[in-house]
């Protein structure tokens, strides 16, 4: 049920929320379970987190209101649940095929998507890349940014597993994956995820064959050349955007109206749930009015978001939580005979969580991608995944994993 319930994070919310709940209390109620439990390395943090999330609930004198947030904490049981009752790479294995499956179909149904939005288009006389950009494809999910964060996240862990593993079968099966699941991102127009899938892919490709790196701006001028989906246009709108119909400048605008929250309450933010309630009270005099069109209900970065809203001391313990994995997994690729670069089913599980954190850190940038129940779900699976493979790695309960590979005297 553990491994259903992180599998289905591509596929339904309500699926996996209601898997992880039928998980947690099968192990309660298990008494074997319960005696092996364990506790990842970033249960602290996420503590931390946790308390900080209703110091700043209270502190605004909205405790009512952030109900929607203290919920969000379910969410976070998928680290200690996956992590607790995973026992093997192999398991983590199984999960990423799963991945690699419902992400591909998710990815094929929003080809089907695409096409009759093309239709529709055509059907109104209006140019396609006006028509599309308010209405894009989703997938399985409601929003082409959660869809779009499940395409990084499962194609960062097949990657790792055709790259680095040392079982090489299905490798025909991930090489198809990843074309599917690549061509549903590029299709999403989602300019922040594209760039998180090319941080998070530059790294295993450097990790793999460093030469290889090359392949990538050759890859971006073919994309370019052939235009699939009409991705140039989309692309070039990073430099040169089409008015207000791109999010440049509202991107901006809410990273200052962040700032001047963070600037107001640096502690305890403005409040979870209040940033949409408040912003308008924070809009900077340097901004013109009106403002630009686009979603205020979140401030489309993870870092100037959750500053904003709970404080700079809260945003601190999630990327601790974040930073510390990160540390973790290259700290435990440092203990695998052969180096980093070596085939191994503890070496691909690492390298796949590393890069899918990449794409998070760097994709976060633009958009508030941990704000997603199924996307933040999934990198919680990926984490514990990451976790799981280095207590493999150090032969024993204790998950910290020493640069000599040998078991930690802590």
């Amino acid at each position: 049920m553990a491994g259903a319930a992180a599998a289905t994070t591509v596929v339904s919310i309500a699926a996996f929320e209601i898997l992880l709940g039928a998980a947690l209390v099968a192990a309660v109620l298990t008494k074997s379970t319960r005696e092996a439990w364990r506790w990842p390395p970033v249960t602290l943090p996420v503590c931390l987190w946790f308390g900080l999330t209703f110091a700043s609930a209270a502190a605004s004198g909205h405790m009512h209101a952030a109900f929607p947030q203290f919920k969000k904490f379910y969410v976070f049981l998928m680290l200690f649940v996956v992590f607790a009752l995973f026992r093997t790479v192999a398991q983590v294995r199984i999960l990423v095929i799963a991945w690699g499956l419902g992400a591909s179909l998710s990815a094929l149904w929003s080809f089907v998507q695409l096409g009759r939005k093309v239709q529709a288009a055509h059907a109104a006389h209006m140019d396609f890349y006006f028509a599309y950009i308010d209405s894009r494809i989703t997938g399985f999910m409601g929003h082409w940014m959660t869809f779009s964060g499940h395409m990084i996240l499962a194609l960062m862990m097949v990657g790792a597993l055709y790259f680095f593993s040392a079982d090489r079968r299905g490798a025909a099966w991930m090489i198809v994956a990843s074309v599917i699941m690549t061509a549903g991102l590029l299709a999403a127009y989602t300019r922040s995820m594209w760039l998180g899938a090319m941080g998070g892919g530059a790294y295993l490709i450097w990790m793999w064959r460093r030469w290889m790196i090359l392949a990538i701006p050759v890859g971006i001028a073919l994309v370019l050349v052939a235009n699939p989906f009409a991705v140039r246009e989309r692309a070039l709108s990073a430099f040169q955007p089409h008015g207000d119909v791109d999010s440049n400048e509202h991107r901006v605008v809410t990273r200052k109206i962040g700032w001047e929250m963070i600037k107001a309450h640096p502690w305890f933010g403005v409040g979870p749930e209040q940033v949409f309630k408040q912003y308008k009270n924070y809009v900077p005099a340097s901004v013109k009015l009106p403002l630009p069109t686009g979603y205020y209900g979140h401030l489309h970065n993870i870092y100037i978001h959750y500053a904003a809203e709970r404080g700079v001391p809260a945003m601190l313990a999630l990327l601790w939580m974040l930073g510390q994995s990160l540390f973790d997994f290259f700290r435990g690729l440092r203990g695998i005979p052969g180096g980093w670069r070596q085939r191994s089913e503890k070496a691909w599980v690492l390298h796949g969580s590393i890069a899918a954190l990449i794409g998070v850190l760097l994709s976060g940038w633009y958009e508030l991608n941990l704000g997603d129940s199924e996307v933040l779900g999934m990198v919680l699976a990926v984490i514990a995944c990451g976790y799981v493979a280095l207590q493999d790695l150090s032969g024993s309960t204790n998950i910290d994993a020493t640069t000599d590979a040998t078991p930690s005297r802590g």
